[in-house]
């Protein structure tokens, strides 16, 4: 569904118009569009990892970390 505002948008085409179009597929809401503000929110959090690279890859590599730590032989 992001994919689909996103290009919608670099149309040139408003969150608003493009609202009605998307549908809900699971979920108490399902078969319906979702709420501007689930919208709004999801394009939000597509946009985190571009506005902090740094900080996404910090924590990748501190996973990696943990994950090899856990997993290592005593």
């Amino acid at each position: 569904m992001i994919h689909t505002v996103l290009r919608r948008r670099a149309d040139g085409e408003s969150v608003e118009d493009i609202q009605p179009d998307l549908l809900v597929l699971t979920g108490r809401r399902k078969g319906h569009s979702p709420s501007l503000s689930s919208i709004y929110r999801a394009l939000a959090e597509h946009e985190k990892p571009q506005a902090y690279p740094e900080a996404v890859e910090t924590a990748h590599a501190d996973f990696a970390a943990l994950q090899q730590r856990d997993y290592s032989p005593e």
